[in-house]
């Protein structure tokens, strides 16, 4: 039976990407050597590196004066590098899930932080709106998809401050007017490649200007003069990301997978919508996420969340139960997944309202 793949993260890959890492790691670049033990100074792997910083420039748009930097430590670790890095006296941000609350519990570690609105009142259902951003933040810090709760920031926000985004599990889903941040950061396992690695994309003007000492590895300058070289990065997983990166490019580019992720969100959040059986946990469509669509059963049939979670599950689709924070379902539907998948949940949706209802 054919399995459908919907987990939030590590989630599904391209098959061009998991291919090509198994020959990898079988026999790299021809070096008859595995890129598991490949030492991350050859030349092999320098031009991996350098091809995948490369690449997302050129796929993001991104202008002069930023850097692409492939790292450790996850996105929950930026939650602290990056006010390390840029709060001097006080920073902004926007409180929108799970991950936004953990990196405001981190950014106060370093100064005054203000939170300028949160959606924590209903579960994290919507996204603020209607909040003023203090002019005198050092910067302010949004987390663009929110993949527990569903929700999503879909455009790129004009901000009076220096702005922030965690884009972990967006990222690539949708151009991105770079220019309009001065730092991106993410996890790549939702989107872009095995967990492992982490993306940043810096503004190299903003740093250097705090007074505090930070320590050598966390400190932006420093993986950027060493070109992410400065210890050892994650060898295979950054070549992960190239393959997805090089499969993304040869498919259309960022606006072709906006295309095709609004198509399959589209027509699984029609069909929750239509099917007596569920409810959107989202009610306002413009904050419903592209990326993570959530939903529950309907009151009357609430006997039937395990029954129908069974069933989808005997019928090949995997890793649809929701977050413990919310219940329900979830399907994840990142680059990688193909249409089909979502048309074989829908299916799966339907008979089982036709068993049921």
């Amino acid at each position: 039976m054919k399995k459908h793949n919907f987990y939030a993260g590590p989630a599904i890959l391209p098959e061009f990407t998991v291919n090509n890492v198994i020959e990898a790691c079988r026999d790299f670049a021809g070096t008859g050597l595995s890129i598991m033990e490949i030492s991350h100074r050859s030349k092999e792997f320098t031009e991996v590196m350098e091809h995948a910083q490369s690449l997302f420039k050129e796929l993001l748009k991104i202008p002069e004066g930023y850097h692409v930097l492939f790292v450790g430590g996850g996105a929950s670790t930026q939650f602290t590098v990056v006010p390390m890095n840029l709060m001097q006296n006080k920073s902004a941000y926007l409180n929108t899930g799970a991950w936004a609350t953990k990196a405001i519990r981190e950014a106060k570690l370093y100064g005054d932080v203000e939170v300028v609105a949160s959606s924590e009142d209903k579960n994290f259902s919507y996204i603020p709106k209607g909040y003023k951003i203090p002019d005198d933040a050092d910067y302010f810090h949004i987390t663009t998809n929110n993949t527990i709760y569903g929700t999503e920031i879909k455009e790129d926000m004009d901000a009076p401050v220096p702005l922030v985004a965690d884009m972990s599990s967006d990222i690539l889903s949708r151009p991105v007017d770079v220019s309009k941040y001065v730092l991106i950061y993410g996890g790549a396992q939702k989107n872009l490649a095995p967990a492992g690695v982490t993306f940043v994309i810096v503004r190299e003007d903003v740093l250097g200007n705090v007074d505090r000492k930070i320590p050598t590895i966390f400190d932006y300058r420093t993986q950027i003069d060493k070109g992410s070289m400065f210890n050892t990065p994650p060898v295979l997983p950054v070549y992960a990301a190239l393959q997805t990166l090089i499969w993304i490019k040869d498919n259309g580019g960022v606006e072709a997978m906006q295309k095709k992720n609004r198509e399959k969100s589209s027509l699984l959040y029609q069909e929750i919508e239509r099917n007596k059986l569920f409810v959107p946990t989202i009610k306002n469509e413009e904050d419903r996420s592209v990326m993570n669509v959530c939903w529950v059963m309907n009151e009357e049939y609430a006997e039937l969340e395990k029954p129908f979670l069974e069933f989808a599950t005997r019928r090949g689709m995997v890793g649809v139960k929701g977050h413990r924070s919310v219940g329900g379902f979830r399907a994840s539907l990142y680059n990688a997944l193909p249409l089909d998948s979502v048309k074989a949940l829908i299916d799966v949706m339907q008979e089982f309202e036709s068993m049921k209802a």
